[in-house]
């Protein structure tokens, strides 16, 4: 009898909270390819008008989070990480479709983001989720100095 395919437990997202800056932390330092900043300023940015900052849950830990801001009718994904462990396993998708969601309850109209150019899992992601890129940014990113490539998906229609 063959066997099946492991089940995607469907994660529990929710808001982060203060306290959750070290795990996000933790998965910063997991994720090579993301964005840094320092987990006082991830616990801070909770607080910032127009700030979505989303966790991903299992039973046992912070899976993954996303961290997007909105100005006026405009966001951003600013980023999306997930521990290794737990990648390939639908945290990432749940974490964007819950900020679009949210995201259109806030009348953003139009979702932006950055992504390096060599990201190839990150960009494919992005394009099965209905983002085309717009644009680029020679040099966008640091150590390595790499381009970022800008993409955009519209939240109305």
């Amino acid at each position: 009898m063959a066997s099946e395919a492991p089940r995607r437990a469907c994660p529990q997202i929710r808001r982060a909270r203060p306290e959750d800056a070290p795990r996000l932390a933790e998965i910063l330092e997991d994720s090579p390819e993301t964005v840094k900043w320092l987990p006082t300023d991830t616990a801070a940015d909770t607080s910032l008008a127009g700030t979505l900052l989303l966790v991903s849950e299992s039973p046992q830990e912070i899976t993954g989070f996303l961290l997007a801001r909105q100005a006026a009718d405009e966001a951003e994904i600013l980023n999306i990480a997930v521990r290794r462990a737990n990648r390939r396993t639908g945290v990432a998708t749940a974490l964007l479709l819950y900020a679009l969601k949210e995201l259109r309850a806030r009348n953003a109209t139009r979702l932006f983001l950055e992504v390096r150019q060599s990201n190839a899992p990150a960009i494919a992601f992005y394009c099965r989720h209905g983002f085309c890129q717009v644009g680029k940014r020679p040099a966008y990113y640091r150590q390595p100095s790499e381009a970022a490539l800008v993409f955009e998906r519209k939240l109305t229609g």
